[in-house]
């Protein structure tokens, strides 16, 4: 496994817990392979947490790219929409 800062870690727990991050985005972003991050999720989780986490991914369509009807986006959960309506950017 690639040696990851602690903030790098941490970026890969929170795209593992969202829904809609591909295990390929991780992957392409990080360089670890879905192996890798169920390894890295185990090691620095709590077990029930792990459990949870682990029960909810296993055969989830949006965690694999290859089972997904979409191309493959990296959006973060906080990132706003673009659009160039100046209309919807307000704050």
């Amino acid at each position: 496994m690639n040696t990851l800062s602690p903030e790098d870690i941490s970026r890969v727990i929170e795209m593992a817990w969202e829904d809609r991050t591909p295990f390929d985005a991780i992957e392409s972003q990080f360089g670890i392979s879905e192996t890798e991050v169920v390894a890295l999720m185990r090691n620095h989780m709590k077990q029930s947490s792990w459990l949870m986490w682990r029960k909810r991914v296993s055969g989830r369509k949006t965690k694999h790219a290859q089972l997904q009807n979409t191309n493959l986006r990296f959006k973060c959960s906080q990132q706003r929409s673009v659009s160039f309506n100046k209309i919807s950017k307000r704050r």
